[in-house]
């Protein structure tokens, strides 16, 4: 018998756990009333209830555990079977499967496409908004399996057999024949490792074969995500000229395409998603679009993947904002809880302004995209220079939002177990991903210059907030005499005047005087710091931090 059985047992508890938050979750993503004001507005009134029911479940203890575990977790290459066969496959935990899962079964890849009614992209977009707040990296598959279905049908014959697929609403992960799968992914093979964003010096070289419309390939790519899907759209050099093909994982035949994965990227962030180095030789691809013309072919696509960066940034905001309020209401220092203290409060409303402001700029751009694929042409034109803007600019603030977020957790936000180092590594992405700041900022002097309806798409739209704001009247009157004569160098300046701009005049039409007035008094009267938490004195935080704050502030 152990003698040191019937002695007393030491304590080896030293303090008990006082002064931490309790679990954020279960809470509800879709709280947040930017964002079903916008939905409704952008004439997608008639999803809010399922936006709720994705929001709950977005939120749920289990839904938050799968984002979790998807990037603890990382997807594995498998170049070879154990009996030396190659396959090319990429293994991923379950909790990944789980939310693909949900993402095309609520109809945030492809489906919008499908969808007879008015606001049907704005609802797709709204529910990004809310699923996003589980994790970032299976959102790429899904955005590129959305941004495919209108390059796609630049080929009739080849959207009639797969863009049915690319808008199910069923996930089937196995790597089989394209047409005999319930629904299909889409990814994308854009850069070279010698070129990145400068595509037409692609070296990836498309043959023609005896079969009209079908070449083989011969070339790498740089940067290719998700290799696990179904079919990608590559830019290959035809004979004609740079040119995009469809490229299956699977031939009609049950046999794998030549699609070799050197290796899978270790990424700074986004680390769910598996992106890749493939290697083509002798790879099949079908003719996408007219030869030479793949950048023409290709631009819808990516027209649509950066609404989804501009979407994606304004959900780690706002991810990260709840994140915030939940620690400070159930932290104290000094006597009184943080949500209490007036310099943390200042912090959380210059926060919640820049949250707000993505999500309407965010809803407005979804809301044209919608209307331009229903034949509005001045919807068009705006979407095409304000897509760029919001790109440039919102994801440009995702990275310092997302650090100041962190801070108000203090050293709990530095810990891997928050979750908040996890959406820091995030936010670059988003700026990098389809076009770095650099190339959003002269896609928008470019489209200045040689698309004419562009500035006047822009100004009009701005012309509906005339008056409301004598801030904003100024900065739109500096922006007429300034956006004509700025060159590459001023590039960046001009465009972030001009979201701002955008987002305030967005804000003085929709949102509360409150918060349209901080907005314009800091971003465009200059009664600003160089730092969120730097709003001046009489704004109205606690009106600001109600509204932003779910359960108030």
């Amino acid at each position: 018998m152990d003698s040191t059985a019937a002695l007393p047992q030491p304590q080896y508890a030293t303090h008990d756990v006082t002064n931490q938050p309790p679990p954020l979750a279960p809470y509800d993503a879709s709280d947040d009333p930017a964002l079903l004001e916008g939905l409704r507005r952008e004439g997608a009134e008639w999803a809010e209830e399922g936006i709720r029911r994705l929001g709950a479940r977005a939120g749920s203890a289990e839904a938050q555990e799968w984002g979790e575990l998807a990037n603890r977790h990382e997807p594995e290459l498998r170049s070879h079977d154990r009996y030396g066969n190659r396959i090319d496959e990429v293994d991923f935990h379950p909790s990944w499967h789980h939310l693909m899962r949900t993402a095309v079964a609520e109809g945030l890849a492809g489906a919008a496409w499908a969808d007879g009614r008015p606001g049907a992209h704005v609802a797709r977009t709204a529910g990004g908004l809310v699923w996003g707040h589980t994790e970032s990296g299976h959102g790429c598959p899904i955005s590129m399996t959305y941004a495919a279905v209108p390059a796609l049908r630049a080929t009739p014959e080849l959207a009639k057999v797969y863009e049915p697929l690319l808008t199910s609403r069923e996930y089937d992960p196995e790597l089989r024949v394209p047409t005999e799968k319930p629904g299909l992914l889409a990814g994308m093979g854009m850069t070279e490792k010698q070129g990145g964003s400068d595509v037409r010096t692609n070296t990836t070289a498309a043959t023609p074969t005896a079969e009209p419309g079908v070449y083989t390939l011969r070339g790498h790519k740089w940067f290719t995500s998700a290799p696990m899907c179904d079919v990608f759209l590559v830019l290959a050099q035809a004979p004609g000229g740079l040119s995009c093909f469809l490229v299956p994982r699977v031939l009609p035949d049950g046999s794998r395409n030549a699609f070799r994965i050197q290796r899978l990227k270790d990424k700074l962030g986004n680390r769910s998603n598996a992106s890749s180095e493939p290697e083509f030789d002798g790879t099949v691809a079908w003719l996408v679009g007219a030869e030479g013309r793949g950048v023409k072919t290709i631009i819808e696509m990516v027209n649509c993947t950066r609404l989804d960066c501009v979407m994606n940034s304004a959900t780690l905001m706002r991810k990260t904002l709840v994140e915030a309020g939940h620690h400070v209401r159930h932290r104290s220092a000094f006597g009184a809880r943080l949500v209490d203290q007036p310099l943390m409060r200042n912090v959380l409303a210059d926060l919640a302004l820049e949250s707000e402001a993505a999500t309407t700029l965010t809803l407005r751009l979804a809301g044209a995209a919608d209307r331009a694929v229903r034949g509005d042409e001045q919807e068009r034109a705006f979407r095409r220079i304000a897509t760029a803007v919001g790109k440039y600019w919102v994801t440009k603030r995702g990275p310092a939002f997302t650090a100041e977020a962190l801070e108000c957790l203090g050293g709990n936000g530095y810990v891997e177990d928050s979750g908040m180092p996890r959406h820091y590594r995030e936010a670059p992405l988003l700026s990098i991903w389809e076009g770095s700041g650099n190339v959003n900022a002269l896609d928008v002097l470019r489209a200045l210059a040689r698309e004419p309806g562009a500035a006047d798409a822009l100004f009009g739209e701005l012309a509906h907030a005339r008056g409301a704001d004598t801030r904003l009247d100024a900065t739109v009157t500096r922006l007429k005499t300034e956006w004509a004569e700025t060159d590459q160098v001023g590039a960046r300046r001009l465009v972030e005047r001009m979201a701002l701009a955008l987002q305030a005049s967005l804000l003085v039409r929709h949102a509360p005087t409150t918060v349209a007035d901080a907005f314009c008094a800091t971003r465009l009267g200059g009664d600003w710091g160089y730092a969120f938490g730097t709003l001046p004195a009489g704004t109205g935080l606690d009106a600001i931090l109600e509204r932003a704050l779910p359960g108030g502030s």
